[in-house]
């Protein structure tokens, strides 16, 4: 979740291991795979040879084929088919480096936010790192400037890795505590509520995410029209955040991963 306009181009995939791998040819598999998939070119970008497309969502290789591979969930509160497999990831540990633990704010923001889905009794728990029994682990890493980033599920597994800006450290705890929410929703397989028209809470023209049909699935009981302020997953947030879920959040998060 990148505030207001603010970024970079996309780019593409994320790196395989070994030492016979073409960097370049998998990057143009993963932004071809997700042109195919639906999502506009011009929302795909290449950062640090990452491939995000909504601005701050970043897509692997393994998961721009998942978006090919799988249906439809039958079915404003948007998921894509990448999902957690609640039958195996039943604890999710959330392990901040060094760097995160640093910044006070941003360390209280993320306890604040794993309390957040904690308190839904989803079929899967969170817990801060470093602990014991994790069926998953997500690191949470600094970035400069004010918003974050993330990436979608693979493999049944939440994305490893969300981003959170070091500029955030001057918000209060409320605003850190929505950001970090919000990305740990990207991690686990929710689009942007306004992925249709960012202006919605981005400002500025409009710009579609594009829906891609398996790529930006609405969740049935929520509305399939977004406004300001309701959801913690719209595309760009305000300073006047609270941090907590919002009624329609809650229900999206419990289609998806209450019942179990």
């Amino acid at each position: 979740m990148l505030k207001k306009a603010a970024v970079l181009v996309v780019s593409c995939g994320v790196l395989l291991a070994g030492c016979d791998t073409d960097p370049h040819l998998e990057n143009e598999e993963t932004i071809s795979n997700l042109v195919e998939a639906g999502f506009p070119a011009d929302d795909i970008m290449v950062v640090d040879g990452a491939v995000y497309v909504g601005r701050d969502t970043h897509v692997s290789l393994d998961a721009s084929r998942e978006l090919l591979q799988r249906g439809e969930k039958s079915a404003e509160h948007f998921c894509t088919t990448n999902l957690v497999d609640v039958s195996v990831v039943k604890k999710i540990c959330i392990n901040p480096t060094s760097a995160f633990n640093s910044y006070a704010r941003l360390s209280q923001g993320l306890d604040a936010a794993i309390a957040n889905y904690n308190q839904l009794g989803l079929c899967f728990t969170m817990a801060r790192g470093p602990t014991t029994g994790c069926d998953a682990n997500i690191t949470a890493q600094t970035m400069s400037g004010t918003g974050g980033s993330a990436g979608f599920p693979s493999n049944g597994r939440p994305y490893g890795t969300i981003n959170i800006g070091t500029g955030l450290n001057s918000y209060g705890v409320d605003v850190i505590e929505h950001v970090i929410t919000h990305e740990l929703g990207h991690t686990i397989g929710l689009r942007h509520t306004d992925y249709y028209n960012r202006a919605i809470s981005c400002g500025g023209s409009a710009t579609n995410e594009g829906t891609a049909g398996v790529g930006a699935i609405h969740i049935p009981g929520t509305p399939t029209t977004a406004t300001v302020g309701s959801s913690i997953m719209n595309s760009c947030f305000r300073s006047t955040e609270t941090g907590e879920f919002t009624s329609y959040d809650i229900i999206a998060l419990n289609y998806l991963y209450g019942n179990c």
